[in-house]
């Protein structure tokens, strides 16, 4: 009899990871994404010309392995080093600089690196309603039979597809997430290096504003100094406007003023990311239970970052070929 194959339901970096390292173990898969394009949180949106970033500001690599997957992305030409310097901005004190990792760009957005890493597995585009286990101990995704399932998506996300027979597993699920509105401002040309102390402005993280948390500079992110800024409101901005994103861009546009000094722009675009970020503390890598449901993603880890999506991915689709 054939092997039902794993589903892997969420085609961000985490998903494609996990479903990737299943395919070369040669495990049967499906992965499955509602969305037009696959990419997640690493989401970007084509604005005019060109590809602007409107989840995930950056990546970094520190593991060996992760670092190896970056610089194959690098000599592939889709990814570029970008900035260990950010400024930080305050109401009250003068801008300064903090430095860091070495943060990653891709010129044609970080959804590009999902993709690439996608390429050849066998990707379905559709929304998956349930999940839950049939009398007879089967994993089924919307009725059909899987041999183990993966939800790679924020906790809440993955709860809310747990069929009654699986609810023992929602206790589990327990790592909130909070919310962003990132708003995209585009103008004639630039105007604002001269915030950076360094005299050449990345970004910055802002420091007790209502309405601001990050600026990225998506000209300097992408390598082409295109006059573009991505801002990334405050959590509790966005927990105010996620019925209506739009409302939240005016009080948006007026701290980029404030901060930078920018003239009104030439044209904005807002995105609301209602489970941006996830929040607390979580040491274990994903979830895998004894009877083949996993999860996985930036929720799974120390840190919240595209390294931890892509290692909490990587390693649960190890394990579970480990199963196979």
């Amino acid at each position: 009899m054939e092997q039902a194959p794993v589903v892997v339901v969420g085609a961000g970096i985490a998903g494609v990871a996990c479903a990737r390292e299943l395919s070369t173990a040669g495990v049967p898969v499906r992965l499955v994404d509602r969305g037009r394009r696959i990419g997640g949180r690493l989401g970007s949106k084509r604005l005019g010309d060109r590809p602007t970033d409107l989840g995930a500001s950056y990546l970094t690599a520190s593991a060996d392995d992760f670092v190896e997957v970056v610089q194959g992305w690098r000599s592939r030409g889709l990814a570029h080093e970008w900035t260990d310097t950010f400024s930080v901005l305050s109401p009250d004190a003068a801008p300064t600089s903090t430095t860091g990792p070495m943060r990653w760009g891709a010129r044609g957005g970080l959804r590009s690196l999902v993709e690439e890493l996608a390429e050849g597995l066998p990707l379905e585009q559709d929304a998956v309603e349930r999940v839950d286990r049939e009398a007879g101990g089967r994993l089924v995704v919307d009725g059909e039979e899987a041999s183990a399932v993966v939800l790679a998506m924020p906790d809440e996300q993955a709860a809310r597809l747990l069929g009654p027979a699986l609810r023992t597993e929602v206790p589990a699920l327990e790592r909130p997430s909070e919310p962003i509105i990132a708003l995209v401002a585009w103008w004639a040309e630039r105007t604002w290096d001269h915030v950076a102390p360094e005299g050449r402005f990345h970004g910055a993280f802002v420091n007790d504003d209502p309405a601001l948390s990050f600026v990225a500079d998506d000209g300097r992110r992408r390598g082409d100094d295109a006059p573009v800024l991505v801002a990334h409101s405050t959590p509790a901005l966005a927990a105010d406007h996620l019925a209506e994103p739009a409302g939240a861009a005016p009080a948006i546009l007026a701290a980029l003023q404030r901060h930078l000094g920018v003239p009104p722009p030439l044209g904005t675009h807002v995105h609301r990311w209602s489970l941006a970020r996830p929040i607390d503390e979580r040491r274990a890598p994903y979830l895998l239970t004894d009877g083949g449901l996993g999860v996985c993603g930036d929720g799974w880890g120390p840190t919240a970052k595209v390294e931890t999506a892509w290692r909490s991915g990587h390693d649960l689709g190890r394990a579970l070929a480990e199963r196979a």
